[in-house]
Parts: structure tokens; sequence; C-alpha cells
């Protein structure tokens, strides 16, 4: 690599491990996330979070087997949009999900999807009307910021966070 490169700018950064090269990925295309109930998962990701169907595939059998690491796979997906995330509803027919159980916030692997709203208060009334779960000992609020968070889950224990910070939406929290 060039000096100057990309391995030389994160190991002069102090990241440990720093590779010579970056792998040559072309964009994320999606975060699937397995659902018991398909139609409830559509409801709530299309209905109330105002996802937009994209398309649907149905697979079986391989080479699904091989990819998923499973066997005897029977599914159906289907591929919501919505502010240039696609995310992937996963309906396993074949083989039988295992048990769920909850996991902590702190356990490696994806842990929560996070949306920005306008109003916190109007956006949890109105998932509490439709009959969702919010979880209300997470909810916190900073009046003199104009700012409060906290997190719901999906139909399936999915936890999402949502934040309401003043400012630019596109920007991260604390950032004006």
């Amino acid at each position: 690599m060039p000096p100057g490169g990309q391995g030389e700018r994160r190991a002069a950064a102090g990241e440990a491990g720093a590779a010579d090269f970056m792998v040559p990925l072309l964009r994320l295309t999606h975060i699937g996330i397995g659902v018991a109930d398909l139609e409830r998962s559509l409801r709530f990701y299309r209905d109330l979070l105002g996802f937009t169907h994209e398309h649907e595939l149905e697979v079986e059998g391989e080479p699904s087997d091989t990819l998923l690491r499973l066997r005897g796979v029977q599914l159906k997906a289907v591929y919501l949009t919505r502010d240039g995330v696609r995310i992937e509803l996963l309906r396993f027919a074949r083989p039988a999900a295992p048990s769920p159980c909850a996991r902590a916030m702190h356990e490696h692997g994806l842990t929560h999807l996070s949306f920005r709203v306008a109003d916190l208060e109007a956006t949890l009334a109105a998932l509490r009307a439709a009959g969702e779960r919010v979880l209300e000992d997470t909810v916190i609020r900073f009046p003199e910021f104009g700012a409060a968070a906290c997190f719901i889950v999906d139909p399936d224990g999915q936890l999402i966070e949502l934040v309401q910070s003043p400012g630019d939406p596109a920007a991260p929290p604390g950032a004006g």
C-alpha cells in the first residue's frame, strides 16, 4: 500500500491490529430480522414505522441450506425500505426456530435499531394506541435540551431505540 494509505492511517490513529488493506465491499444491502409471524411484523414495520414494501423471496432447500447452515430450509423473506435502509423480515416455516430468550444490551452482536423522532411523546402515544410494547422503564427526558429517548420492542422482542433530539435529523444526537 502506498505511504499514507488506509492501513497506515489506521495504524497512525492507534488502532490495534490495523490491516494493510480494506475489504472491497460495495455497500450494506440489508439487515435481517427473524420473525415468528410475518403479517404481524409487516403491520409493525410497514404500517406503524413507515417502511415501504420492496419485494419478497421464497426459498426452500439447497443452496439456502448451505448458505444458512441449516437443513430443510423453507422460508419467506420480505424486504422493506425506509430512509435508505433495507430490512429483511425472515419467516422460517422450517426448521423450527429455537425458543426465544431475552438478550442483555451489552451482549455481543446486533443490539438494536434506532430512529430519530420529532416528538417522542406523540410517537409513544401512537405506539401504545396500536397495542405495541413501550419499555416504560427506559424513558429518559432532557427538557432543557428538548431531547428524550426510550426503547420499544417489535412483536418478536427486537429492541428499537427512539430518540428525540433538536437540530438536523441526519446529524448524530448531540451534534446540533
